[in-house]
């Protein structure tokens, strides 16, 4: 399912996450750490791969198609635990 967020939205769900998150979230998943920052909008694609997020410049910082809310789910519940 295709979700839209701001740029600045999904930066702050990041933000929000607690230390130690982009690992448990790349195991859950299985993927790289790395991987898992560029969902979030980071931009190493050396030692992480693109994960279907597409970023389109524009106000609060640009808008963001997700393909997959899988990452951003699971996110959303670990901030609230």
């Amino acid at each position: 399912m295709t979700k839209k967020i701001t740029f600045n939205e999904l930066r702050k769900i990041k933000d929000s996450l607690p230390d130690g998150t982009m690992r448990q979230l790349a195991d859950e998943f299985g993927l790289e750490a790395e991987t898992v920052r560029n969902y979030f909008g980071g931009a190493n694609y050396e030692n992480g791969k693109s994960v279907g997020i597409h970023i389109e410049p524009g106000p609060d910082g640009g808008v963001v198609l997700l393909d997959d809310t899988a990452i951003l789910d699971r996110a959303k519940e670990l901030i609230t635990e």
